[in-house]
């Protein structure tokens, strides 16, 4: 009797396996005749009621038949499977023929490449590095600079207000009165960074650009050491041959003050459409700090003194790279950023 239901359960198991046309319904079959408590298992476990000298037979019986569900379970297992590979690419065609996608690298703009080259150079000279705030309080950006508030200088650098105490800072300057507040001397630092004023956009001013400002304190410090500075720093960035001429200025929070030029590096000096027939080209502004300035943030200008200079980095940009319009550094065409 026991024979005849393991024959059955073998037809009947042969017969699902045949018909079945998805792997999922193989899977069910297995677990069905071949699982813990399948058919074929529910068999074994009762080997217990045949007699003993039938049941290495019987066993052996199941285990045909076990083997004989396996292999074609496998058998169709393989067959459902490349079925379903063909449908798979007849799906996800390719044509070949069609033009690759271009993997467009960027890199660098041009403004990033000029700051990272000027970091470079003062950092070998022994500055760091220092960033602040973009929304800064009016006193960082005026008052602890020496500008009081009915100051000319303010109209000169309006700009963006967000009450009467806080705005948008219109120069880095504030980064170097509150590294001069910890009082952490000597200070040697470089502090580059997005300012803010309300000028009109035109082909050499925006609303928006970016200053590096440096600041050095210490003791003994001298106008021949701003000079040397500035002038190690134009070789370093616009040749061996460049030099540098100091014409005398007002900054509110430098005294003396000046304002730097470099010879062309165009023509070398000779004169071109460049620096406008002058051979010289205005960069920065610069001067002594203002011993005002170095009390109001708790510095005694009897034993300390210092310079401190400032240069827009979209200038050292236009002129390094010799563009006309300051607005193709803004604008995202790829077209021109390529070149860089």
């Amino acid at each position: 009797m026991e024979s005849n239901r393991l024959k059955q359960i073998k037809e009947e198991a042969l017969k699902q396996i045949e018909a079945s046309n998805a792997l999922d319904k193989l899977n069910e079959i297995r677990i069905n005749y071949l699982g813990k408590k399948g058919e074929l298992t529910s068999l074994l476990k009762g080997m217990k009621d045949i007699k003993a000298e039938e049941r290495p037979k019987f066993g052996q019986m199941v285990n045909e038949a076990r083997q004989a569900i396996e292999d074609m379970l496998e058998e169709s297992k393989k067959k459902l499977m490349q079925v379903a590979r063909e449908e798979q690419l007849k799906l996800e065609v390719i044509d070949v023929t069609l033009p690759a996608k271009k993997n467009n690298v960027g890199h660098r703009h041009p403004n990033m490449i000029t700051l990272e080259e000027v970091e470079r150079i003062f950092i070998g000279m022994g500055y760091e590095v220092v960033e602040g705030p973009e929304v800064e309080y009016a006193y960082y950006n005026f008052e602890a600079l020496n500008i009081p508030e009915n100051h000319p200088a303010r109209d000169e650098q309006d700009t963006f207000y967000i009450d009467d105490k806080i705005l948008l800072r219109t120069q880095t300057s504030p980064v170097q009165v509150r590294m001069m507040e910890k009082k952490k001397l000597p200070i040697r630092i470089l502090a580059p960074g997005r300012v803010y004023r309300s000028d009109e956009v035109d082909a050499t001013h925006s609303p928006c650009f970016h200053q590096i400002e440096g600041l050095v304190i210490d003791k003994n410090i001298t106008f021949a050491d701003l000079k040397g500075t500035l002038q190690e720093f134009a070789k370093e960035l616009f040749g061996p041959q460049t030099k540098v001429k100091f014409r005398p200025h007002h900054f509110p929070f430098t005294e003396p003050s000046a304002e730097v030029d470099v010879t062309c590096f165009k023509c070398g000096g000779k004169g071109c459409r460049m620096c406008k027939g002058s051979g010289w080209i205005e960069i920065l502004g610069c001067g002594m700090v203002h011993p005002r300035v170095l009390e109001m943030s708790g510095i005694d200008p009897e034993e300390y003194s210092g310079f401190a200079f400032g240069v827009g980095l979209e200038r050292i940009t236009l002129l390094k790279y010799e563009i006309d319009d300051m607005r193709l550094l803004y604008e995202n065409d790829v077209r021109f950023l390529k070149q860089f």
